[in-house]
């Protein structure tokens, strides 16, 4: 049996696919990088970067409450939360301006639902 071989290989559309997967990793990492939500973070003199796959609750200057960036109210995010395992770690992201109790009301929820690794996100003061 005689068999031909390939005199060329269209690669246009790999490249079109891949093009495709580019723009994608770049827009997304542009939002993972900067933040979709501003908050400016109070300053520590003790900062750890860690990047770790985590939940993200979010509380910006006017104390509005984002979970992974989808605004939330209070009671939204503990029914939402309750469906996450507890072993999943959950950063906190809060504006150095917000009140007090708006914190501790999140706090509250994520600690009474027996989540073990909450970190709280911070920018270094040096």
């Amino acid at each position: 049996m005689d068999q031909n071989g390939f005199d060329s290989i269209n690669v246009v559309p790999l490249v079109d696919v891949m093009l495709v997967l580019l723009t994608i990793v770049l827009t997304t990492s542009t939002f993972v990088a900067t933040g979709a939500i501003p908050v400016a973070l109070p300053k520590a003199e003790n900062s750890i970067t860690e990047t770790l796959p985590s939940t993200t609750i979010e509380i910006d200057r006017q104390g509005n409450i984002y979970l992974d960036t989808t605004p939330s109210s209070i009671i939204h995010l503990r029914t939402t939360l309750m469906r996450f395992q507890r072993s999943n770690p959950i950063l906190i992201r809060a504006d150095k301006d917000i009140s007090l109790q708006k914190f501790v009301d999140v706090m509250d929820i994520v600690k009474g639902l027996g989540f073990r690794t909450v970190s709280l996100q911070t920018k270094s003061s040096r």
